[in-house]
């Protein structure tokens, strides 16, 4: 295993009203780690309204590698584009955390070996749904978030083989690659990270997926606030295949059909009922699944689980569809612009 300069790693974490969080989350990045307590570790704070920035400020009197910088940008791919400015041009490494996790000790550290020692141009990692209160809707949405009908069987949402893959969840970056690609695309609300390895991927470069250096991730604990999260991954999604002129996958296209055939069976209620099959069929499945779920657990936060799965399907098929009829968007600016390498 080769030695890491921690003078020539960064890492970036994107707030916004994380106060809940963000102490123990530095704490877990920075305590007994030896590239993180001694590399920048910067938060970019994008307007927090709570203690957020206080918390920040006092955690630097403790932490001398520690800073709080202002995110006008607001979102996470803004966050990180900070990293393109020429402050840090002498960074040959980026690490990405976020502030709605709970990281194992060494995480940093075991990123920036990992990059360096598979020679890759980024490390993705698995991601486990792990419940930080005792809502009833947040146990029920871990039990099913990283399942089959919850994740799609994406790798990185509770999978266990490393290897080389297309996507990941964002850990670790070769500087050189991001500059060379301009960071990730503003434009995008969620999705970005998915955008931004497609144009990874064609440039050549490869990515590692570490299903070593898992992370807990604590999902949300309302519908309201799952719905708005997933539309939003569901505009996301649209967006970066209108972009790049691509087909969805078919992780993709199911929840995309079920939102349709949903839609169409309420259109068509003054004409026929034959449509409503469906939306019975899928509600009588996730019911089940919920029941499952309670049997399993011997809690009845599990019946959430059905609620947390319709929520999760339609809000990233209606936000798919909503965004897909809108057409392409508009040309990039030119430091979103892809950059021969």
């Amino acid at each position: 295993m080769c030695n890491i300069d921690p003078d020539r790693v960064v890492v970036l974490i994107p707030t916004l009203n994380e106060a809940a969080q963000i102490e123990a989350v530095l704490c877990d990045l920075i305590q007994d780690d030896p590239v993180a307590s001694r590399c920048p570790v910067i938060v970019a704070d994008g307007g927090s309204d709570d203690d957020t920035c206080a918390i920040v400020s006092k955690l630097a009197e403790r932490f001398d590698n520690l800073r709080l910088i202002h995110n006008p940008g607001k979102t996470q791919a803004a966050a990180m584009n900070l990293l393109l400015q020429p402050e840090f041009d002498g960074f040959d490494i980026a690490i990405r955390c976020d502030a709605h996790a709970a990281y194992p000790t060494g995480y940093v550290s075991g990123l920036a070996h990992c990059l360096v020692d598979k020679d890759v141009a980024s490390v993705v990692v698995p991601m486990d749904a792990i419940a930080d209160s005792g809502g009833c809707f947040q146990r029920g949405l871990v039990w099913v978030a990283d399942s089959k009908l919850g994740a799609g069987g994406s790798p990185h949402r509770g999978g266990t083989a490393s290897g080389y893959y297309d996507h990941g969840h964002h850990a670790a970056f070769r500087m050189s690659s991001f500059r060379a690609l301009g960071g990730y695309d503003v434009g995008f609300i969620a999705n970005e990270d998915a955008e931004y390895d497609r144009r990874l991927i064609r440039r050549g470069d490869r990515i590692w997926l570490n299903a070593d250096l898992r992370i807990g991730y604590f999902p949300r604990r309302s519908a309201r606030r799952l719905w708005k999260q997933y539309w939003n991954y569901g505009v996301g999604r649209a967006q970066t295949c209108l972009k790049h002129r691509v087909r969805p996958g078919l992780r993709q296209l199911i929840p995309a059909i079920h939102t349709g055939l949903v839609l169409l069976s309420l259109l068509a209620l003054p004409v026929t009922r034959v449509f409503l099959l469906w939306p019975l069929f899928y509600g009588i499945v996730i019911l089940c699944v919920g029941l499952q779920v309670a049997w399993k657990h011997r809690s009845a936060c599990g019946l959430a689980a059905s609620l947390a799965l319709a929520t999760m399907h339609l809000a990233w098929g209606m936000g798919f569809l909503s965004r897909l009829v809108q057409g392409r968007p508009p040309a990039q600016m030119p430091a979103q612009t892809e950059k021969t390498p």
